[in-house]
């Protein structure tokens, strides 16, 4: 027997309902931090800026071929204006040969070797913040149907965070710092407690509130 038109109805406003739902839910986690939600893996401990004001230098060599200058460089902008909500002034300037980069800035840059086998990878002893060509390729060959300017932006507020002196990875899944699990069968949560699905980046490409929340108790204390 076929279902009505109505019941049919029916199921698909309860579909989208469901996803709205879920969606609103994973919005609110990223503009409000409640009390008890700041919580890290414990992998490390944060602690002021190395340097203030902060001052990011984008160098586009060796950049994958579908990114322009201008889309990585406004990424980065993105997230170090973000960032600064914490109140930590930061500038981002674009790496020219014959300029000279100011003394403590961080250079953002691609880079196998420093990224160590990750998308990106933060230095924060040679002030770097270095990603990974071969792994945005990779990601390209395997799900050329993704937006990868979303995982680019991603993982430049992820790093940029560790400069801005969040050391501890955070168990909330939608912050941008965090990781999903500690590779000991614990898992990050979420405020319904449904974990993200397989495939979706539940992760907020900049900061949240939390991650903002964070940044300004670190940045508070004592230098």
């Amino acid at each position: 027997m076929r279902p009505s038109l109505n019941a049919t109805w029916f199921v698909a406003l309860a579909l989208v309902s469901l996803t709205l739902a879920a969606q609103s839910v994973r919005e609110r986690e990223m503009a409000q931090c409640l009390a008890g939600e700041i919580v890290t893996w414990g992998d490390g401990r944060d602690r002021p800026a190395n340097k203030v004001p902060l001052v990011f230098v984008y160098d586009h060599s060796g950049a994958p071929d579908w990114f322009s200058e201008e889309q990585v460089l406004a990424a980065v902008q993105r997230s170090a204006l973000a960032w600064s909500a914490c109140g930590v002034p930061n500038a981002v300037q674009r790496f020219k040969p014959e300029s000279v980069v100011p003394d403590g800035a961080v250079r953002v840059q691609w880079s196998e070797k420093n990224s160590g086998g990750n998308f990106a990878q933060a230095d924060l002893g040679r002030g770097l913040l270095a990603m990974s060509p071969a792994m945005f390729r990779l990601l390209n060959t395997r799900n050329p149907a993704h937006d990868a300017r979303e995982t680019l932006q991603m993982v430049i507020s992820h790093e940029m965070g560790h400069h801005f002196g969040l050391m501890a990875h955070s168990r909330r899944c939608v912050d941008v710092t965090s990781y999903y699990d500690n590779g000991k069968g614990e898992r990050c949560f979420t405020r319904d407690g449904i974990l993200p699905r397989p495939g979706f980046e539940y992760r907020a490409t900049l900061p949240t509130a939390c991650d903002i929340a964070r940044c300004i108790q670190a940045n508070s204390a004592e230098r």
